[in-house]
């Protein structure tokens, strides 16, 4: 736990979802509104998980897929560049500058679980996809994960739904 002088550590997760974004917004409008964007009592750890490419290329089991493993991990590393360009953004214009961006390889319930750990974080924030019970099925959840293994508070922050 963080002494009075040091900041708490709040980790974002992010990714390509206007979920994320949403999330990334939410949070800085509630916790680090002007005059305390500057003088808030979290330092922001922005990490995005970026999915391995051979996971990406070995779940295609096609014959000769293995040729397009380059341009996989290029679009990959393209996407993560974006997302964290953008929180970057985001950053800016909401006035919070205590902020430190990862890019992590690996499952996104393992990194953020993973930087939970390394960064002694108090508090985990995620965007919630949405997902119904099939895909949530399917797919996994990342909040379900990290409510359920992560060693801090997790924030679940949920997009309204438009109209």
């Amino acid at each position: 736990m963080a002494t009075l002088e040091e900041k708490q550590v709040m980790v974002v997760g992010i990714d390509d979802s206007q979920h994320s974004t949403y999330a990334l917004e939410w949070t800085f409008d509630h916790f680090f509104t002007p005059p305390l964007a500057s003088n808030s009592p979290f330092k922001v750890v922005v990490v995005h998980a970026k999915t391995p490419a051979t996971s990406v290329v070995a779940s295609l089991a096609e014959p000769g897929i293995a040729e397009v493993l380059p341009q996989v991990k290029s679009d990959l590393k393209k996407i993560a560049a974006r997302d964290i360009e953008k929180a970057k953004e985001i950053c800016i214009i909401k006035s919070v500058s205590d902020v430190i961006f990862e890019v992590v390889e690996g499952d996104p319930r393992n990194v953020l679980c993973e930087a939970v750990e390394k960064h002694h974080a108090s508090v985990l924030v995620v965007g919630s996809h949405g997902y119904g019970a099939i895909k949530r099925a399917v797919l996994g959840s990342v909040s379900d994960y990290c409510v359920h293994n992560a060693r801090c508070t997790v924030m679940i922050v949920k997009r309204p739904k438009m109209p």
